[in-house]
């Protein structure tokens, strides 16, 4: 994890016995980890509820060891991180768009995201859950957690952690269907984009030049450009040329649902940074928009679609 330190689990001295020993905790450690970043969608913050959990259980109140010592850890790790949700929701934080994340934290993200093979397209999504939907969804659908637990850290009832569960279900699905499964002949060629998207992931000019159209246009916003660089590029050579370089944003390109149509999102670390829609005709790709997502509402809109 690069920048990411192990958590201190030296024991505090003078305190009462531990209901989970330092051994359970590094084994439960890396468990804890992923469900806390799922929750929190970033590393460093799950690193330190993680932490945080430990502090919280080495200093407790003496108790008899628990049964389960990894679902007694995730049960305590999910408070703090509901108590984290709840805090940057009465700060009225937006979720955060990786121009706002510091580069290092961002090449963490982005590090966890491809080691622990966790869905980008996910994370994007999960960061649009209220805090109980996102815990209560994480907890139970991704780690099969029972309700019971579940309903115990949101402090409420099975019921309503059934509920919040739900919903997030709801939210996290897809609107409507695509063209890419409905076989609309509207939209771009799936085909096409796949294989451009391929060639760019990997920086294959030479397949992108056969792909473009020569009279292909890539729009983009400035804000999204280095300082000079042109909003506007014209011509297959150049498109290619350019998008070999940016080649690692590429790498993070998800795919959302929006109005019916796939919306390719660049999210580094799951962290959306920009939409990317791809035109074609005539089996090419004849025009690239790049727009902010932040100012593009279809992104706002943006439903579950499934990949990256």
């Amino acid at each position: 994890m690069g920048s990411i330190d192990r958590p201190d689990v030296r024991r505090p001295e003078n305190v009462t016995p531990l209901p989970v020993t330092v051994e359970e905790f590094e084994a439960a450690r890396p468990r804890l980890l992923s469900a806390a970043h799922r929750m929190l969608g970033s590393a460093q913050d799950a690193q330190d509820a993680v932490q945080t959990a430990w502090l919280r259980a080495a200093t407790a109140p003496a108790s008899p060891p628990v049964d389960n010592p990894s679902a007694w850890l995730t049960t305590v790790t999910a408070r703090v991180c509901l108590d984290e949700l709840r805090a940057r929701r009465r700060r009225n934080e937006a979720p955060l768009f990786a121009d706002a994340v510091p580069a290092v934290e961002l090449a963490a993200d982005e590090a966890f995201l491809r080691t622990e093979d966790v869905s980008r397209a996910l994370m994007v999504l999960l960061s649009r859950l209220t805090p109980p939907q996102r815990v209560a969804y994480v907890l139970h659908d991704l780690f099969s957690l029972p309700f019971d637990r579940v309903a115990e850290v949101l402090g409420g009832t099975v019921a309503g952690a059934r509920q919040h569960a739900s919903r997030a279900r709801r939210r996290l699905g897809p609107a409507q269907e695509t063209p890419e499964r409905t076989g609309a002949p509207d939209g771009p060629d799936p085909r096409i984009v796949g294989a451009f998207l391929t060639a760019a992931r990997t920086g294959d000019t030479r397949r992108m030049l056969q792909l473009l159209a020569p009279d292909c246009v890539r729009d983009a916003d400035a804000a999204l450009l280095p300082p000079g660089g042109r909003t506007t590029v014209t011509g297959a050579a150049g498109i290619a040329a350019e998008t070999a370089h940016f080649r690692d944003r590429i790498a993070a390109v998800c795919t959302l649902g929006a109005a019916g149509r796939p919306l390719y999102v660049i999210a580094p670390g799951g962290h959306p940074l920009a939409t990317l829609e791809i035109g074609t005709a005539g089996g090419r790709v004849t025009r690239i928009t790049l727009r902010s997502a932040r100012a593009d509402g279809r992104f706002a809109k943006a439903r579950g679609y499934g990949t990256g």
